[in-house]
């Protein structure tokens, strides 16, 4: 049920923005099938491959894609296919093995697609994930969490973000978990980044839209309802599952040095783009975009974001929150908060130290990841 709910909500991520977003819409797995017959798969084939002539954002590697596509028509390599999950699964391997572009993919859905795509459902399926806000709390050592599982447009998010950083604003340092975010809108990613800045504006990105040959810049944003975190640590914990949005938030505040990294390389996707339906039941997500970060001059596509301190992504919260009070201690000149950081910080190393043991009795050498495993 839980990996059926993240998939809706990336998916209504996906079709609910007013303008295009960087994350790509998940299926859930357990969906019922549906049989096609070749008229539907001819179908889907020839207007994805216009999709891909008209908007991919390298139209170079679009002219390979339509070329290998049409190659492996010819071969019939798609004849026996009668599943619509099989036929989706097998073009979305066949475009990423040439492209190396995650976002690029398609999609099926068992639900109409035209169901999905009405503003007020989405709106009404954020606002019931709490608009990705999923947990707000103060630590021991009087250390910031939150839990985010989706960047949501500003129009929907702002102000449970507003809320959130009230929350947290008179802690010493900030840990924000994106191990489990799948992406979502650039104008929340500016927005949140806002929140960590100085009031005076910050270019985080330039967007290139191949469609209309054109060029969007996102800055930071001058005026907040909130107080800004400023002049303490902030912390990311990052998996192999955060992508897109979530990787452009850790990518921009890292270039910047505002942020410590904990945890694992990201996915690696880097081009927003947009759904397209190519009937009721297929549609393929087009990255026609590509993002350009001001200080670094390119992006994160295929590398993702490295961590700064490298750990799996069971132990990213309880080793973020050890560095982030051994910071706060270095610093405190109080007697009672630092007899209260020391205790803290003991009794986090030995829940550490216990989750490493748990770890590492695993045959595989690696729990199943959850982003809530170590969130004791």
């Amino acid at each position: 049920m839980q990996k059926f709910v993240a998939a809706l909500f990336a998916l209504v991520l996906a079709l609910g923005a007013v303008r295009p977003v960087t994350a790509y819409p998940p299926i859930a797995r357990d969906q019922p099938d549906l049989a096609i017959d070749g008229t539907t798969r001819a179908t889907v084939i020839e207007k994805m491959l216009a999709a891909l002539e008209r908007g991919y954002v390298f139209p170079e590697v679009a002219t390979r894609l339509v070329a290998d596509i049409r190659r492996r028509v010819h071969k019939q390599e798609y004849e026996n296919i009668a599943s619509a999950r099989i036929l989706a699964a097998v073009l979305t391997d066949n475009l990423q093995q040439l492209s190396r572009d995650r976002h690029l993919r398609v999609v099926y859905s068992h639900k109409p697609l035209s169901t999905l795509q009405q503003p007020a459902q989405a709106e009404r399926f954020n606002s019931w994930r709490n608009h990705g806000f999923q947990k707000v709390e103060r630590l021991a050592g009087n250390i910031g969490y939150l839990e985010l599982h989706g960047f949501v447009t500003p129009a929907q998010a702002a102000e449970t973000a507003a809320a959130a950083m009230r929350f947290v604003a008179y802690t010493d340092a900030l840990i924000i978990d994106l191990r489990a975010n799948g992406g979502g809108s650039p104008r929340m990613v500016a927005l949140l980044s806002s929140y960590l800045l100085e009031g005076k504006p910050v270019h985080l990105n330039t967007i290139y839209a191949r469609p209309n040959d054109s060029k969007s810049e996102t800055w930071t944003s001058a005026d907040l309802p909130s107080p800004r975190f400023l002049d303490k640590e902030v912390y990311l914990l990052t998996s192999r599952k955060t992508f897109s949005a979530a990787e452009e938030f850790a990518y921009n505040l890292k270039a910047l040095g505002r942020v410590t990294i904990v945890g694992e390389t990201t996915a690696g996707g880097a081009h927003p783009g947009s759904l397209e339906r190519l009937d009721e039941h297929f549609g393929v997500f087009i990255p026609y975009a590509r993002s350009v970060n001001p200080i670094t001059g390119t992006n994160w596509e295929g590398t993702g974001v490295a961590p700064d301190i490298a750990v799996p992504a069971e132990l990213a919260l309880k080793t973020a929150h050890i560095a982030a009070m051994e910071k706060v201690l270095a610093r405190s000149s109080d007697e009672f908060a630092s007899d209260d950081l020391r205790k803290s910080i003991a009794a986090a190393q030995v829940e550490l130290d216990e989750l490493k043991k748990k770890l590492a009795s695993v045959p595989s050498g690696r729990m199943q990841h959850s982003a809530r495993i170590d969130a004791g």
